[in-house]
């Protein structure tokens, strides 16, 4: 499978279809086969690239510095590939990083979907991450996958695939790093906050949350539309932090209706003045 050498780490990479180039970044998690179940409808048009994100799954498992760190790694990506630029959709860590590339990282992003993600560590977040590191290091990844699930998904979603969820906590806790790795990413996101550089976006942005998000609780999706020129919000009514699986059919029309209506030859921002 490709890896991509940096410095000091390796990445794992794969592609999938043809088309205009797409990055589809996951959270947390940080794996790329986050993002499995919408590939069927994103490679018709759409060249995909998915990657594993320093300190999970095949890349290369050492503590993450920060999400500009993780943005760096992805620009790095987009160069190996020889990609000038790319649309981008990113969950939850992923928005976070495709945040970064567009504000630190000029024209390398044409079009950005901000799904399921944040502005800030604030307190709620931190009591959250709090359990998170207590589960990891003094029970297992186990325990931290199982928890992951109640984060991630609705009620309604976890009584209806109780086998799939199973199997996926599973492969999870193996993608997990160590519990300091881990707990380096959790630090990555809780610290991350450009609050004051939102303004500046000047990229097509579509920001896209359930109401009943317990993770990254819609006032975060609300924040960044507010903050960032012309962005549009999508709030569904439930779908909880993984909308995009447990809503994918809304999810992907509401995505694939923003990247086509917002295509333009010059790749410019169509709602700045």
């Amino acid at each position: 499978m490709p890896h991509l050498r940096l410095p000091d780490a390796e990445l794992w990479y794969e592609e999938h279809g043809e088309g205009p180039p797409l990055m589809m970044v996951a959270g947390l998690g940080g794996v790329g086969t986050y993002w499995l179940p919408n590939l069927p409808a994103f490679t018709v048009k759409y060249r995909v690239i998915l990657h594993d994100q320093r300190g999970t799954g095949r890349s290369t498992r050492i503590p993450v510095e920060s999400v500009a760190q993780m943005a760096r790694d992805s620009v790095a990506l987009l160069d190996h590939l020889g990609l000038d630029n790319v649309d981008w959709v990113g969950h939850s860590t992923g928005g976070a990083i495709g945040t970064c590339v567009a504000l630190d990282h000029s024209g390398r992003i044409n079009r950005l979907v901000i799904n399921s993600s944040t502005t800030y560590g604030d307190v709620y977040r931190r009591k959250l991450f709090y359990i998170r590191r207590l589960l990891h290091a003094r029970i297992g990844a186990e325990a931290y996958a199982a928890h992951t699930s109640l984060l991630l998904y609705p009620p309604w979603w976890i009584n209806k695939h109780a086998d799939i969820l199973a199997a996926e906590e599973m492969r999870a806790g193996a993608n997990l790093g160590a519990p300091a790795v881990q707990e380096s990413r959790l630090d990555a996101i809780l610290n991350y906050d450009r609050r004051a550089d939102l303004p500046r976006l000047d990229v097509p942005t579509l920001v896209l949350c359930a109401r009943d998000d317990i993770l990254t609780p819609s006032y975060f999706s609300e924040e960044l539309a507010r903050l960032i020129p012309g962005a549009r919000l999508e709030l569904l009514e439930t779908g909880g932090h993984a909308c995009s699986r447990t809503m994918a059919e809304r999810f992907n029309q509401c995505v694939l209706n923003f990247l086509s209506d917002n295509t333009d030859s010059n790749n410019q921002n169509p709602f700045s003045a």
